[in-house]
C-alpha cells in the first residue's frame, strides 16, 4: 500500500513556512456576560491571551467554553462587556471583519467543492484578487501536504484529511487570531495525538493567537501555554498547564483537572491535621478547616515508614494498565487512596503485609472548604 503523502506533516518546506507572514495579536475580554433566557451562559468573564500565545478553554458540557468563542468570534452578541483583538475593540464590528478565524469541531466544510475551492472560500469572499488566491491557496496547501488532494471533493477525504482542509482553511485568511472548538474530537486516538503536536506548531510557525476549546485534558496540557478552567460561566483559574495541574486553586479545578484525593482537615498554622493523619505542606499552611488535594501519581508505596507524611495501610485492590498500575490503598486510619504507580515492575502483591503511603510536602496542596 503507496503511502499517502498528505499524511506525513512533520516537516513542512523551510521555504514556504513563513511565506504567508504572521499577523497576531493579543486577545482581550474584559467583564463579558450573556445570557439565554434564565440560563448565564457567561458571567463576567475577563481573560487577556497574549499575542502568540495558544489558550485552551476545559470545563464540563454547559459552561460556557463554546459561548465564549463564539462572542468573541461574533455570532454572539455579549449582554455586557468588551472585546479586543489588537488595539481594537470588535465588540460590535461584524464577524468577517474581525480578523478571527474560527475552525468547527464538524470542519463545515463545502461537500460540493474540491479542496482547493473549500480553501479558498474565505479569500473569495475577501473579494481578494483571483492571481493572489491562487498564490496563497497553492502555498498553504503546500505547507499543509494537502497538495496531491487539491482536487478532490471532501467525500473523497479521510477525517485527518478533512481536519487539515479546514485548518488550512482557517489560516490561508491570514487571520489575527485563530478559534478552535475542538477540531479533534472526531479523529480517532492515535490521529488526535499526531494532530495536537501539528496544530501547536503550525500556531507557533504562523505567530497565531489562538484559543482553543476542548474537553481533552491531556490535549491541553500538551498544546496549550495556559489553560482556563471555566465553571457555570465563571472562569475558576488561568495558568501554565504544569501550574493549573500542580496548584489547583479550587476542589472544582483539582477534581476536573485530572483525579486527586480529597482530604478534609483542619490547619493550625504549621500542619494538618485529616483523618488520615497529620500533614506537612511545603508552604505555611493556613489555619481552620480546609481540604487537601494529593494527586494519585504523587503518592510512593514503600514497605518502611518515612520521616514525614507517611502512613501505614493495605493495599485492597491492584490493577495492572501496562505504563501504570492504580492501587486502592486502605489507611489504617479509615480513609482510601487511590494511588498510580509509574512503571510498575513485576512483583508478588500480597494484600495483608503493612506497606506505608509517603507523599512529599510539594505535592500537599491545601484547598478553602466551604
Amino acid at each position: 500500500m503507496g503511502t499517502d503523502p498528505a499524511r506525513n506533516l512533520s516537516c513542512p518546506c523551510p521555504a514556504l513556512r513563513y511565506s504567508i507572514p504572521p499577523a497576531m495579536a493579543a486577545v482581550r475580554i474584559e467583564n463579558v456576560s450573556r445570557r439565554f433566557g434564565a440560563t448565564v451562559a457567561l458571567s463576567a468573564v475577563t481573560l487577556e491571551v497574549a499575542s502568540g500565545e495558544i489558550c485552551f478553554l476545559l470545563g464540563p458540557s454547559g459552561c460556557g467554553k463554546t459561548t465564549l468563542l463564539r462572542t468573541i468570534a461574533g455570532f454572539v452578541h455579549p449582554d455586557a462587556g468588551r472585546i479586543f483583538i489588537g488595539d481594537a475593540e470588535i465588540t460590535r464590528t461584524p464577524p468577517h471583519l474581525r480578523g478571527a478565524a474560527m475552525m468547527f469541531q464538524s470542519y463545515a466544510l463545502w461537500p460540493h467543492l474540491t479542496v482547493e475551492r473549500n480553501v479558498a472560500f474565505g479569500l473569495e469572499e475577501k473579494k481578494t484578487p483571483r492571481a493572489e488566491i491562487t498564490k496563497k491557496v497553492t502555498e498553504i496547501l503546500a505547507i499543509m501536504r494537502l497538495s496531491p488532494l487539491a482536487t478532490r471533493r471532501i467525500h473523497e477525504l479521510s477525517g485527518g484529511q478533512q481536519q487539515r482542509v479546514a485548518l488550512a482553511r482557517a489560516l490561508v485568511v491570514q487571520p489575527r487570531c485563530l478559534l478552535l472548538d475542538e477540531p479533534l474530537s472526531n479523529l480517532d486516538s492515535r490521529l488526535r495525538v499526531e494532530m495536537r503536536g501539528e496544530i501547536r506548531r503550525l500556531c507557533k510557525d504562523f505567530g497565531l493567537t489562538a484559543l482553543y476549546v476542548s474537553h481533552d485534558q491531556k490535549e491541553a496540557l500538551a498544546i496549550g501555554d495556559r489553560i482556563a478552567v471555566m465553571d457555570a460561566g465563571i472562569l475558576r483559574q488561568v495558568g501554565p498547564p504544569l501550574e493549573v495541574y500542580r496548584q489547583p486553586r479550587s476542589r472544582f479545578v483539582a477534581e476536573f483537572l485530572g483525579e486527586t484525593n480529597l482530604l478534609e482537615g483542619r490547619g493550625d498554622g504549621s500542619q494538618i491535621t485529616t483523618p488520615a493523619g497529620q500533614f506537612q505542606t511545603a508552604a505555611t499552611p493556613p489555619s481552620g478547616d480546609l481540604l487537601l488535594s494529593i494527586r494519585p501519581e504523587a503518592w510512593r508505596l514503600t514497605p518502611n515508614p518515612q520521616p514525614i507524611n507517611s502512613f501505614p495501610g493495605a493495599l485492597v485492590e491492584s490493577v495492572y494498565l501496562g505504563d501504570t498500575a492504580r492501587h486502592r490503598f486502605a489507611l489504617e486510619s479509615g480513609p482510601i487512596l487511590t494511588i498510580y504507580e509509574l512503571n510498575p515492575r513485576p512483583r508478588e502483591i500480597s494484600l495483608s503485609p503493612t506497606l506505608y503511603a509517603t507523599v512529599d510536602p510539594t505535592d500537599v496542596i491545601p484547598l478553602p472548604n466551604p
